[in-house]
């Protein structure tokens, strides 16, 4: 099942970067001068800094929206198209890394860092954070292409 094996290689690929992050508590790396940097911070909120020190709501609304997307996967497996599949996998994956920092942590480490042009610096983020929204995006785009969803 394809769906395993995103949801298992997106979580391996997140908590490998975030143990290998670690070490920058330490110091900053540059990787394209002030522009994009790998940097340590605990981030005790969700996306974007929210909901700061919220962890029994955090985990809370975490295990619901994931029984949810797993209830949804496995229910219509058969009938989703691939796109519609590897989204809900990205987004799972993602958010089972983040959820394991929150549990075992208390805190999800995020690490990379970058400034746009203007000098906005956005929020530091982490890989599972890529693949949720990489999942979100290629799931508006399964709305759009496909009628996997319609009967949600």
């Amino acid at each position: 099942m394809i769906a395993i094996l995103i949801i298992v290689l997106t979580i391996a690929i997140d908590q490998f970067t975030k143990f290998k992050a670690i070490s920058l508590r330490e110091g900053d790396v540059s990787l394209i001068g002030e522009k994009l940097k790998l940097v340590y911070v605990e981030n005790r909120g969700a996306a974007f800094g929210f909901f700061q020190n919220k962890k029994i709501f955090l985990t809370i609304i975490t295990i619901a929206i994931l029984l949810m997307l797993v209830y949804v996967l496995i229910k219509s497996y058969n009938k989703f198209n691939l796109i519609t599949i590897i989204s809900l996998s990205l987004i799972i994956g993602g958010a089972i890394g983040n959820f394991i920092d929150r549990i075992f942590r208390g805190y999800v480490v995020d690490f990379i860092s970058y400034t746009f042009f203007n000098g906005y610096e956005f929020p530091v983020f982490n890989f599972a954070d890529i693949f949720v929204v990489s999942g979100c995006i290629l799931m508006i785009f399964s709305v759009f292409l496909t009628k996997d969803l319609e009967e949600i």
